[in-house]
């Protein structure tokens, strides 16, 4: 199943048009998805909402290896990015959840793909 979507996600993006072109890095599109989602954290934290409305420590557990503070930065950067919503409940204690955007989900293609080439690298070097 998860290779039918890789292939299908992959299909749809050799079939789309780019004409966008990267002489200059300024106005590159690749560049500027690379500043928006680079590092780390953030393709993993957008991986992990795929789908989903997450609280803080559901995340937090879900990434194991990430530090409270460097979530909270994360989140904060994908939020004024535009990829994630974040919803605070008037609760005691307060209630806080994360979901991501739709602009965030257009995203999934690629993640699918990143998942798959992922998969196939970790049988290459087991």
């Amino acid at each position: 199943m998860a290779n039918s979507k890789a292939s299908t996600a992959e299909n749809n993006f050799l079939t789309t048009k780019n004409t966008a072109q990267c002489d200059d890095m300024t106005s590159c599109p690749v560049a500027t998805a690379i500043d928006v989602i680079g590092g780390k954290w953030k393709v993993i934290i957008l991986y992990q909402l795929r789908g989903k409305t997450l609280r803080f420590g559901e995340l937090k557990k879900s990434i194991p290896k990430i530090t409270q503070k460097t979530l909270t930065q994360q989140l904060r950067a994908l939020e004024e990015d535009k990829l994630l919503s974040r919803m605070v409940y008037a609760e005691v204690p307060p209630r806080v959840e994360y979901t991501s955007t739709e602009l965030a989900e257009q995203l999934n293609p690629a993640l699918d793909l990143l998942c798959s080439w992922g998969k196939e690298y970790q049988k290459v070097h087991q």
